[in-house]
Order: structure tokens, then sequence, then C-alpha cells
């Protein structure tokens, strides 16, 4: 099935599941009151919050392993396997496969990013049973047969040839390699032109025997449906999956130290400029005061420094944002915008100059209590859906946060303090940026500039 027909079915699903009820928002201090932590006949464990006011189930989970398990001469093997696991299992080959989602509006997809195997599953109450036994057909009978290999791979090749004339896809991919080098968190997850074409089915085949094993599964459940019953389910789908996974060892690492530079020529109109820097991990004493003050800095939207010095003060950009990304074995802080090819310079200089001064001289109190007031409040806006809080609720257990983490959160944004954030601010900018540039940059713009004052990070 195409990756079009694939789009058009999910909207159709999708759209189905809509005008079967209006999902009702779920405040986060009401959804941790909620949380049980189920654990099956079989032993299978999942986050799970009973929601019966539509007849809808959503379930997220993930196994360990992800992209950072492709061969390393062979990128992009885990991507293919997302996409083509439901492509025809058990005595369904692909076209009866999808018929039997459309008809009943099943949402089943798979994803893959570098430390985790994604699975989504959403589907009316009526259809559960249905909807659970397609899961577990394509987790463990897959076919993986040779005509839909070639399609889907045909379609993944495609992309990653438009991907040479995407200046973000570009500029993304050659931060991660600055970043990371060698590391699997420097190889693209979807593969290259050279590595794609090499994937053969027996590869897809031992991703998926060493992948997808109970020992790592991770589950959230949000829905209209018992404990009982979603037990009894829970069994059913992975109970046949192989006890432990096989896992090659994926190193720590710490991105490389900034300033650097780089520039990728490109004949397009507008210039992109990604910019990084190594980040703080998820179980660091300074991570929320990272969060709080990177929302500050470029995560805050119309309200963010980044924001007000390039587009409102200097024009040089339609929009401009910074985020964290943080992953099992290192972390990053990513940021993005675009402007003129003539007014790329003047643009990094902007950039450079509020990240230098936000790490020397950190936010202000006002700027920090702005910052704890919405993050607060927008948490909520989060969680509003029951698909929404089903990725959440997976997300924390990857995260390794306690199950009544949604209650405390508030409390630990509340905690950090100017000091805190001020070290943040340190660790996270004081070294200055990896930068990449992608466009019809003057050649200055390409050339490395001196580095900002440093200042050793805590």
């Amino acid at each position: 099935m195409s990756h079009y027909l694939k789009f058009t079915r999910r909207f159709v699903c999708k759209l189905a599941i809509a005008l079967a009820a209006t999902l009702p928002a779920i405040a986060p201090s009401q959804a941790a009151t909620k949380i049980q932590h189920l654990v099956s006949p079989g032993g299978i464990e999942a986050w799970f919050v009973q929601e019966s006011t539509v007849p809808l189930i959503a379930m997220e989970y993930s196994f360990a392993g992800g992209a950072s398990q492709d061969p390393a001469n062979k990128p992009g093997v885990g991507n293919l396997v997302a996409d083509t696991l439901d492509e025809g299992s058990g005595d369904l080959d692909s076209e009866a496969y999808h018929e039997q989602l459309e008809r009943r509006a099943i949402e089943l997809s798979f994803s893959v990013t570098r430390d985790y195997f994604h699975g989504s599953l959403i589907m009316l109450k009526e259809h559960k049973d249905k909807a659970f036994a397609l899961l577990h057909s394509a987790l463990t009978s897959p076919h993986f047969a040779t005509a839909d290999v070639e399609r889907i791979r045909a379609q993944i090749m495609s992309g990653l040839k438009r991907d040479t004339t995407n200046p973000n896809a570009l500029a993304g991919r050659k931060l991660m390699e600055m970043a990371f080098g060698d590391h699997p968190y420097g190889r693209p997850t979807s593969g290259t032109l050279e590595s794609v074409p090499t994937i053969t089915v027996a590869d897809l085949k031992d991703y998926t025997h060493r992948v997808l094993a109970k020992n790592t599964l991770k589950v959230a459940v949000v829905g209209d449906i018992d404990p009982a019953t979603l037990g009894k389910l829970l069994d059913q789908t992975f109970s046949d999956l192989p006890a432990k996974a096989d896992l090659t060892r994926v190193p720590d690492i710490v991105a490389a130290k900034p300033p650097q530079r780089a520039f990728i020529p490109l004949d397009v109109p507008q210039t992109v400029i990604t910019f990084g820097s190594p980040g703080i991990r998820r179980h660091d004493p300074d991570f929320m005061a990272a969060y709080v003050v990177n929302h500050i800095l470029g995560g805050g939207g119309l309200s963010s420094r980044l924001y007000h010095e390039v587009r409102e003060k200097r024009g040089l950009a339609y929009s401009i944002y910074g985020a964290l990304t943080w992953m099992e074995h290192s972390a990053l802080f990513i940021g993005n915008t675009g402007t003129r090819a003539n007014r790329a310079g003047e643009t990094i200089d902007a950039i450079q100059k509020e990240v230098r001064r936000m790490a020397e001289d950190g936010p202000t109190q006002q700027e920090l209590d702005e910052a704890k007031s919405y993050l607060k409040g927008s948490q909520m806006l989060a969680l509003d859906t029951s698909s929404k809080l089903a990725q959440g609720l997976l997300q924390y257990q990857l995260d390794g946060m306690p199950i009544d983490y949604l209650e405390k959160r508030n409390a630990l944004v509340d905690a950090v303090t100017l000091d805190d954030a001020k070290r943040a601010a340190k660790r996270l900018w004081g070294q200055g940026l990896l930068t990449v540039v992608v466009g019809r940059a003057p050649q200055a713009v390409a050339q490395p500039v001196a580095a900002p004052a440093a200042t050793k990070a805590n």
C-alpha cells in the first residue's frame, strides 16, 4: 500500500472516530488520580486510564532499540520494518489486511526513533477484539513479501531523493552528523540512498526478532475498557513475542563541543539555519531548569527571546524556535529558522548574540515567572484527548518517571529558581553553537567565525 493510500486510510479512520464521538478533555490533575499500573495475567505491564465518556480506546506502546539497532552499514532497517510490518500478516495479504482496518476504522501505525520502535492503535470499543488481533498478527507473523518490501523501499527512496533538495532535511541530518559523528545517533533513521537498496528481507526479519520482545515493552492505554478485559487483550497481543530482546549495546555520548559551523550550498529561495548545542539529559538534576530556560530563549513561540530579536526586532525570519531533545544515551538542544540568503550572516549573528546573552546573564525573574506559569497551564492542553494522554503516559514511562509524575510535575516546575535557570543556561549555551547553513548563502556565511566568550559548564 502506498504512503498516499496509507495517509488516506488513516485520515478516513480518524474522521470516522471523530464523528463517532468528541474526545473529552482530561486535565492532568484528574488523569493522574486515575492512572493504574495494570499487570495482565501473563505479566504484561501497562499504565492505564479507564475513560468511559466515549466508546474509544487508544494504545501507545514501544520496544527499546529503535534505529540505534540498525547495522552500522545499513541505516534504515528499523524504518523499513516500521513501514512494512502492516503490509500483510498471518493469512491476510497487504490488501486484505488494510481492508480489515478500513472496514472498522481502526488506526494502526508503526514508527521508529533513534531509541525506540513505536506502535499506535486507536479503535472504537466495539472493534477492540479485531483491532488487537490484527496488531498481534502484524507483530508475530508479518509477511515481508518481496513485492510489498520493494514497493515500500521505492517509496522510501523517493522520499530520500526529495530530501536531497530539502534544506531543512539536509540541515537536520548534517547537524546530527556534526553532533554525534559515527555514533548510531549520527546516522539518519530513515537510511540513505546508498544503504536502503542493500537492506534484505533477512535484515527485516532479523531486526524484528531481535527488537520486538517483551522485556523492553512499555504500554499505555486510555479508553473505554475495563482492566480485566484489557489484561486479556494485552496477553493475546504480546505474549507470543520473544521473552528477551537481543540488542546491540549503544554507548553514551556527549554531543560535539561548539562552536562549529557547516555550509551546504543549495539553490533554494530561502536559506535555512539549524543550530544546536550539547543538551541536558532527562535525569540530570538541571533538566527541569533547562526545560524552563529553553522556553524563555526559543521554545515560547511568540514570547521567546529569539523570536523577539530575530523576527520582531530585526524582521530577519518568519519564525524561529529552539527545543530540547533527550535520548537514552545523550541530549541535544536544537533550533531552526529560515531567512533570505543576503541576511543569513546577520541572522546568525543575532542568534549567537542572544544565545550568548542568555548564557552569560540568564533570564530575568519576570521571564522565569511567566515561563513557569505558561508551562504549568499548557500541560493540560497537551494531554486533552485520550490519544494525547496515552502518548504522554508512554513517554513518561520511557523517561523513567514515577506513575504519579503528572501530579508532581507542576511542583517541579515551580521549584526552579533563578539561580537554577542561570546555571542551566550556562551549561547549555556557554560554549556557543553548532551551526548548519543550507542555501544560496554568500561565501562569508560558510566561513567559521570567532568563538563567543566561552564559559565553562558546571
